[in-house]
């Protein structure tokens, strides 16, 4: 089967193999020798020399982490969004009592970063913002160095949603002034749901000293103490752990730069492949993704059907659009382990399974 949807995905052979291990003790030597192995990997491909931190959750719990540990309730916190993750970040910050100016763009459309600008120079009292570098639902990518950019120009505090992208396309944390950056182990990891890596930068730490937001399981100082003792300060998902030490040795061989030209390279390829089908992209093309292809369906096309077809008939899973885009665009994975002859089959499916997906 081609899984080809935005995550969770493809778990390689090694991956599979490793979380077949036997349980260990996790507060013994042989979990903490993994875990700071893990550790100095993820900061490798996080491209930062502070601190990262693994939760047993999914991404967004990540992203629940980053706002409980750096913000208090009362906190004004600006929202930067052009689709559904994004304004996912912002209903966490609202949910916790977080004051949250919503600067929202169309879905698909680029980030007006003179917007942003003016929107931190009018008020002061703007603690932090919220930032997608990639907008799965769209299938675009953020310019997160512009948008830091002017973020950093008024000093304040970032916090990222890189939870498709890190790993996949590049992000140095630190040259990038990143302050807390979120990701999920079933994107470009290569391994099942159930791990977020988070990094914390010297800023965030400030922050976190005076956030007042009500916080327990997912304590960064915790989590701190916790490794300094080689252990995590909850039950971790063991076995994933396994499999996340074996990709990353993947990772770290086939090399970070390797890795980015290689998913701009099927990116590209996903991309000329819908076109010449007849279909166009969803996002503007200079913001296309290269871990997610978002393609407008035609008012020809039932993608339900074509979702359907594809499945049964081809074994191939692709995703359908969200929320307002439910029935509108259909999307196609291609991040971790994914390579040319996975989107040739992608593409040859596609191609005979849009005859059968017509309305009418």
């Amino acid at each position: 089967m081609q899984l080809r949807i935005p995550g969770p995905t493809p778990c390689p052979p090694q991956s599979l193999q490793a979380m077949g291990r036997q349980m260990i003790n996790h507060r013994g030597g042989e979990f903490a020798k993994i875990l700071e192995s893990v550790t100095e990997k993820l900061k490798q491909a996080f491209q930062t020399k502070g601190d990262v931190f693994l939760l047993t959750s999914s991404g967004t719990g990540g992203m629940e982490a980053a706002i409980v540990n750096t913000l208090s309730p009362g906190d004004k916190v600006l929202s930067i969004s052009n689709g559904a993750f994004g304004e996912r970040f912002a209903d966490i910050a609202e949910g916790h009592g977080a004051e949250v100016i919503r600067l929202s763009f169309e879905w698909g459309k680029a980030v007006d970063l003179d917007a942003v600008e003016k929107t931190l120079k009018a008020d002061g009292d703007i603690e932090a913002v919220l930032a997608t570098h990639n907008e799965t639902s769209t299938g675009m990518t953020n310019r997160l160095s512009d948008i830091s950019a002017v973020v950093k120009k008024f000093d304040k505090l970032l916090l990222v949603d890189a939870i498709s992208s890190l790993g996949c396309i590049n992000l140095p944390t630190d040259d990038w002034h990143c302050d807390v950056v979120i990701a999920g182990s079933q994107k470009g990891w290569m391994v099942p749901p159930g791990l977020a890596m988070v990094s914390v930068s010297e800023k965030a730490w400030q922050a976190h000293a005076k956030a007042k937001m009500p916080r327990y399981y997912w304590d960064f100082s915790k989590a701190r103490e916790f490794l300094q003792k080689g252990q995590t300060p909850w039950t971790p998902a063991i076995s994933i752990f396994y499999a996340l030490n074996t990709t990353l040795d993947l990772m770290l061989n086939e090399g970070l730069n390797n890795i980015f030209a290689r998913h701009a390279r099927i990116a590209q390829l996903a991309r000329n492949g819908v076109k010449a089908l007849g279909f166009s992209l969803f996002p503007e093309e200079d913001y296309a993704s290269d871990t997610v292809t978002a393609v407008n369906a035609t008012d020809k096309i039932d993608v339900p059907k074509l979702i359907q077809v594809l499945r049964e008939e081809h074994d191939v899973v692709i995703a359908g659009g969200q929320r307002k885009l439910a029935g509108k665009i259909f999307r196609i994975g291609h991040l971790g382990s994914v390579y040319e002859n996975d989107i040739k089959l992608v593409l040859e499916a596609l191609t005979k399974a849009l005859p059968r997906a017509k309305k009418g």
